[in-house]
């Protein structure tokens, strides 16, 4: 596997337009199936240094729904994953759809704990302008310490993180 820079760069107002691109063609796939899709992860905040890749959270009823999910998705380009090692979360890669930008996927139930966890992070971000700043600067920061250790780039921006969640009661 090729190591990859990790790049954490000034927020961008055209991720918001990036994402309305990815999510329209996940609404004209999913139709129904999903109840909101959802712009979450650091690209979501403006103000807020990130990886520039969009994170994306497909919101369904319950899991009875997936396999249709996965379904309509396949046609589109989207493997399934699986959890990846977190309940109440599916990841899809996908490959050739360099139309559009770098971005992750996610399918979660609407009672998903991260779900709640994810939304609820970006909202409280999107509410307190310092602590865009501190989470901006940390991952900065960790960047620079760890161009090329994902886990030493995430253990960095632990403290933040932790921090925000028990702001908001989710620690």
């Amino acid at each position: 596997m090729a190591v990859r820079n990790i790049i954490v760069a000034p927020y961008d107002e055209k991720w918001k337009q990036c994402f309305e691109e990815i999510a329209g063609e996940l609404h004209t796939a999913l139709g129904e199936l999903a109840l909101t899709i959802e712009h979450v992860g650091s690209t979501s905040v403006p103000g807020l240094a990130a990886k520039p890749i969009i994170d994306i959270d497909v919101v369904i009823e319950d899991e009875s729904k997936l396999p249709d999910v996965v379904d309509a998705l396949a046609k589109i380009g989207y493997q399934h994953e699986g959890n990846l090692g977190i309940p109440g979360r599916e990841a899809f890669g996908y490959e050739g759809k360099t139309h559009l930008m770098e971005h992750h996927l996610y399918v979660c139930p609407v009672e998903s704990p991260e779900l709640r966890r994810h939304v609820s992070f970006r909202d409280y971000l999107r509410g307190h302008p310092e602590a865009v700043k501190e989470y901006s600067r940390i991952k900065e920061e960790a960047a620079q310490l760890f161009p090329h250790d994902i886990d030493g780039y995430i253990n960095h921006k632990g403290t933040v993180i932790e921090k925000i969640y028990k702001e908001i009661g989710l620690s």
